[in-house]
């Protein structure tokens, strides 16, 4: 009875003191937002946004260290990963390291400090393989964290191009060039998706920087990694250096996307019964074979029971 009480009470001080720093860390104070706020230096939204990265990387940057790429983090692949989630604050990379060094360790440490508070004996051949089982998945659970991310971004990105290469097309058709037309639609699609519009500001940033078009355009499609996207910087790059009709070229490219689209619905419509069939038959199949089969198979148990005994 007193280990219990020693493991409930030490649970209870860690909680508490997490719940504490973590609310000391990434809650954002108002009198910090406002300072920063007039200053310019960073709205109260994106402070808040990078709060959490930034008390992250405090603590963890001891941690980052030695799981920091050989290499550098400006030659890492992993980088347009960060860009691909639309990671770009400098602490990020610090958090996610970190984080990924103190999984690996935590979680074989607190296996083995529950093992040691319960007196669980467990075989010598399967707590090894219990350790590293905990370790691997510590270390990849990140991986996995920043491969959601990016997915949930992608696919937001998708979803919401359609109606700005739309936009696009009605903003060059009406006179405007292409850095005005980028920069007008990067504002327009704020409401709808705060990803594209971000993606758009960038290039405009930019094209104001006196970067080139086909530079700010290949920098687009390299941060975002979409096919459609992709397919958009191609078309607008040789529309640039060939001197075609941009207009045209955004009508050509949007009923493609069209065309390409529906043929994508239509295949996964395809795929649905393939999908069903086994939902169908190892859930609702014996559910109502079990309805339906159910009282007779106990009828006729009965009448057999009966006539044996009998």
């Amino acid at each position: 009875m007193s280990l219990q009480i020693l493991f409930l009470l030490v649970v209870f001080v860690a909680v508490s003191a997490a719940s504490f720093f973590a609310l000391r860390e990434f809650v954002p104070h108002p009198a910090q937002e406002r300072v920063e706020a007039i200053a310019g230096a960073a709205s109260p939204a994106a402070h808040h946004k990078n709060a959490p990265a930034e008390a992250l990387a405090r603590w963890l940057a001891p941690l980052a260290r030695p799981a920091l790429p050989e290499g550098g983090w400006e030659k890492s692949p992993l980088r347009v990963r960060f860009y691909n989630a639309g990671l770009r604050s400098p602490s990020a990379p610090i958090a996610y390291f970190g984080l990924k060094t103190l999984l690996t360790l935590a979680l074989p440490g607190l296996l083995l400090l529950s093992l040691w508070i319960t007196k669980v004996d467990t075989r010598p051949t399967v707590l090894p393989w219990l350790l590293v089982l905990l370790a691997a998945i510590g270390y990849y659970l990140p991986n996995a964290a920043l491969a959601r991310l990016v997915a949930h971004r992608q696919r937001d990105l998708f979803e919401a191009f359609p109606d700005a290469l739309d936009l696009m097309r009605v903003c060059v058709e009406a006179g405007l060039g292409i850095d005005a037309c980028i920069e007008r639609v990067g504002r327009d699609m704020e409401l709808e998706s705060h990803a594209l519009a971000e993606e758009f500001q960038l290039v405009g940033l930019e094209l104001r920087a006196g970067a080139s078009r086909a530079d700010a355009l290949r920098n687009l499609a390299l941060r975002v990694s979409l096919e459609d996207i992709d397919a958009l910087v191609a078309m607008l790059v040789q529309a640039d250096r060939f001197g075609t009709s941009v207009a045209e070229a955004l009508r050509v490219h949007s009923d493609a996307l069209r065309t390409r689209r529906r043929l994508l619905a239509e295949e996964r419509a395809a795929k649905l019964p393939v999908k069903l069939l086994f939902p169908l038959v190892f859930c609702i199949f014996p559910a109502l074979l079990a309805v339906l089969l159910g009282p007779a198979a106990i009828a006729i148990y009965r009448n057999f029971i009966t006539r044996v005994g009998g």
